[in-house]
């Protein structure tokens, strides 16, 4: 199940080269990419939710 997120950082939004801007630059991208992959994959639940 972890790898699903990966894909969706990876192929969906291409990110699949890491640009080296810092320790701390790189970090927050990844949380905040991670993040979004989580909305992303549970959209429809969040959907169905507010409907």
């Amino acid at each position: 199940m972890g790898e699903h997120a990966f894909r969706i950082v990876k192929c969906l939004w291409g990110y699949t080269k890491v640009r080296y801007r810092g320790l701390y630059k790189n970090t927050c991208q990844l949380f905040t990419l991670f993040s979004l992959s989580n909305l992303y994959r549970f959209r429809h639940k969040l959907i169905a939710l507010q409907a």
